[in-house]
Formats: C-alpha cells, structure tokens, sequence
C-alpha cells in the first residue's frame, strides 16, 4: 500500500487493479437549496465517499446586499425544509456562521474532507468572495469545483455576433432561444454516503432569521416556504392558469401567474426543473409565455454579471446626472401605501402584508416613485429588497433600472404610467384594489382608481373621506408628468 496525504485521497492497488478511496466532500449549500437538479450535489455522489452538507450564514460577505426581513424569513423555512429532504437520505445538514472561507477550512479539518463542492452565484461580491475561496483551498490541497445549477445559461456562454454581453432582451431572448435548454441533473440514482461522525451544528433557529416582532402573519398565509410548495405551485400554474397566462399575467386581481420566483431564488426549484416541465408536449402559447419569462431572468443575471456597478449605479451613465429629490416624507407616505392613488397603495400594501406584488403593478408603482414623485430608483430597490420573499439582486436590479428608464432595455423615461388608466385598464372592476385597500370597497367600479372623482354623494355613500379615511393624491398626475419631463430635459441640458 502506498499512503498520501489524506487531503488528496488514498491510493492503493487490489489484484492489479487501481482502486482510488477519497475522503469525504463537503457539499456547500447557499442558493441552491434542493437535492434533485443539483449539480454539485450530482458531482458529490459520483465522487463517491461520504458527504457532509453544510449551510454558512455569512451576511456581512454580501457587500451590502445582506438579505432582508422577508427573504431571512423564507430562508429560514427553506434551510429547515433542506435539513428533512437531507434527512430522507441518511444526511444532516450542518449550520455554521462566520467567515466561509476560515468555516470551510475547519470543517475540512474536523470531517477528514479533501474537496468541497458548490453551485455557483453571480452576483459582485459573492463571485469575488467565490473566486478568492477556491484559490485558497486549491493551494491548501482541497479539490474545489463549482457547477451550475441557477441559470439556463450562465452569462458568459451568452454573447452577441461582436462578441459582446447583451443589453438589450430580445436578441437576447432570439439567442438563448435558439440554443435549446439542458434537461434536469439527476439525482436520485444513487444514495450518498454519511462520515462515522457528524460535526457540530447550530439549529436553525440560532441563525436569528425569523421576526421577533411576529410581523409575518400575512406572509405565512400567503406561502408554502418549502420545495413541494414550490413544486405543487409550478403544476397548478401548468395544469390551468397557464393556458391564459399571455393575457391573464397582467391581471392582477386574477391568480394568474406562477408565483414561482421565491422558489427560483432560494433554489428550491431549479430552472431547467420549470423549463422541462413547461414545455412538456405541446407548449402552447401560454407555455411558450412563461419560459420567455424565465429567459427574462436570465437576462437579469447576465446584465448584473456583466454590468457589477448597476445595483448601486445606472447603466445609463446619462442618469448619473438626472435631477432626482431627497424627500423621506414622500418615500414613506409610498412605502406605506398612502399617496392617494389606489392602484399604487393597494400594490404597495400587497407587498408589505405578502411578500410579493404582482408584475403588473411592481411596474405602476416604480414608475410613480421615479417619476410621479422623482425620488432615485435606488431607494424603491432598497425598500423591494427589504419586504420582498423574492428579493433577487439580478431581477430586482433590472427592473428598477427598466422603471428608471436607465438600464439595460429600459422603457423609457417620458413613458409615463398613468396609475388611473393602469388601474381601469388591468383591474377594471376595482377587486385587486379593494382586497388591498379596502377603505375603497363601497366605492363604485367607475371611480375606484380616482375616487376624487367621485361626487360627494358617491363618496358618501361609500364611507369614504377623503383626506381623512383615505388620502387625497400626494400629487397631481398631470403636474407630476410635467415635472418629471422637465427634469428630463434638465439632464440632458446638463449633459
């Protein structure tokens, strides 16, 4: 027998035959939080010897992108919803806080580990962090490979005929298209291996994820935080709403979206799970629908992977001059859903009671923060990013800088949404407001999306005071169209 190091395996030879033995793999879970469909989880049971799975609460390495109060929510059901399918199959998964890098290292140490295994991120700092890992443990004699299990495409295998990144969607759209889409990594043929002993973990609990202020009530009725949720929401979704989801996505009163994107965030359900499944048989024009959608989000991490500065700074270097105000009293009045405007408070209430809004209004009431009030899209980002169950730094990212008009694809900047043409047009009937604001519930389907419209006597009837049960607008829409197009004119002056 012939001994090596222990960090590089064990080699030795049986009746003429070479027979490798390797130590055990940790498998480093982060947004990935599922077995089928997990390449990295795939790669560690074709290795072969035991797996320790282990989970690194490490905010203070997000460079400020730490998650927030509704994403630490989801995460904290999602890691204990990961820990029972681990569970189901012999393994534990081991909870660790502090630096990933000194964590890795010790755990490598305290297991009898000689690799460590993840499925790679995209955003800035978790792929400077990613990049720094792996060169420390390759030097330390660790084997460290990462793989692919969030994205269709990863953002470098997507260039343009120049050889460039992409910013615009639809010949990024045409492109992806055309390449066709990997089928699902399999997972379940093979049953991992557990060490003789288990290293320490801390429960779930100690990661101090959920409130202490019991301010999820609303966020628990709305939500199954759990792969089968996932999973049961992505069949439903295809088994009925889908066939009408080319015309029905922009409804918001109607259920008829997937809601799938806290599940593709937290990698409890994984893209090329959503994609096989859409488009199954015969996709129809619904189906066809929805992956286009999924390619959006493929978009987004490519422009945030390509483009790192635009969490923070326009793609547009023009917008680094606009105009915006400094008004927290403002901000707040939208953040609270109380601008007088019954389409932008019901999907900003929609937000702060379930963790979500639907599409439709997300894009209404981004464009009254940055243009009806003129306040930087940046603080309507930082306020999704802290309320939001999908809070997604590429997806988020995106469509503010699209509602900005300052990013890559954006509308832009004079369209100017009418909130009161938005409302009549996709919540005609008034039911998405009135589940939402429901001081507006008596009010009559024509004049629910301007109740300042309404004649006294209607407002009456209704119980409704303005100013008092419900606030008068915070603007006027046709001076607020005035001012933002001024302030339009304004940057391009200065430029």
């Amino acid at each position: 027998m012939q001994a090596v190091s222990p960090r590089a395996g064990c080699a030795f030879r049986v009746g003429g035959y070479g027979l490798r033995v390797n130590g055990a793999t940790l498998l480093w879970f982060r947004q990935d939080l599922r077995l089928p469909d997990n390449a990295a989880y795939a790669a560690a049971l074709e290795r072969g010897g035991a797996v320790v799975p282990v989970y690194i609460h490490a905010p203070e390495e997000a460079g400020g992108w730490a998650p927030g109060g509704a994403s630490r929510w989801w995460l904290h059901h999602a890691l204990e919803d990961l820990a029972a399918a681990l569970d189901g199959v012999g393994l534990r998964l081991v909870l660790r806080t502090g630096e990933s890098l000194k964590t890795i290292r010790r755990l490598a140490k305290e297991t009898g580990s000689d690799a460590v295994y993840w499925n790679r991120r995209y955003d800035p700092e978790t792929t400077r962090r990613d990049a720094a890992v792996k060169e420390a443990l390759t030097k330390g004699g660790l084997e460290a490979k990462s793989f692919n299990s969030s994205l269709l495409f990863e953002p470098w295998t997507v260039r343009s005929g120049q050889g460039r990144a992409y910013r615009v969607y639809t010949p990024f759209s045409r492109t992806v298209m055309a390449k066709g889409f990997a089928e699902p990594v399999e997972t379940s043929g093979k049953r991992p291996a557990a060490p003789p002993k288990w290293p320490e973990s801390m429960a779930t609990g100690d990661l101090g994820l959920l409130p202490e202020i019991p301010w999820d009530a609303g966020i628990r009725g709305a939500w199954t935080p759990t792969r089968r949720g996932g999973l049961r929401r992505l069949n439903d979704f295809l088994d009925g709403p889908v066939r009408a989801y080319a015309e029905a996505r922009d409804l918001p009163a109607e259920d008829g979206t997937s809601r799938l994107s806290p599940y593709l965030h937290f990698g409890q359900v994984g893209p090329r799970e959503a994609v096989a499944k859409a488009l199954r048989g015969n996709p129809g024009k619904g189906r066809e629908t929805f992956v286009r959608e999924l390619v959006w989000r493929e978009f987004a991490y490519h422009v945030l992977y390509h483009f790192p500065d635009t969490p923070a700074e326009p793609l547009q270097d023009a917008f680094r001059r606009f105009p915006w105000r400094k008004d927290k009293e403002a901000l707040r009045v939208w953040q609270r859903g109380r601008t007088g405007y019954p389409i932008v408070d019901a999907g900003m209430r929609q937000l702060w009671e379930t963790g979500w809004m639907h599409n439709r209004v997300r894009m209404v009431v981004a464009s009254f923060l940055v243009k009806h009030l003129l306040l930087p899209w940046q603080e309507g980002a930082r306020w999704f990013w802290d309320t939001l169950v999908d809070a997604d730094l590429a997806s988020n990212t995106l469509g503010w800088q699209w509602a900005g008009g300052c990013g890559a694809d954006a509308a832009p900047y004079f369209r100017i949404f009418n909130p009161m043409t938005q409302g009549a047009k996709f919540d005609g009937d008034g039911s998405y407001v009135r589940r939402f604001v429901p001081e507006l519930a008596n009010v009559p389907a024509n004049y629910i999306h301007a109740p300042w419209e309404a004649p006294p006597d209607v407002l009456s009837r209704a119980g409704v005071r303005l100013g008092e049960t419900y606030p008068k607008p915070i603007v006027d829409h046709k001076a607020a169209r005035e001012r933002a197009l001024d302030a339009l004119s304004k940057m391009k002056d200065a430029g």
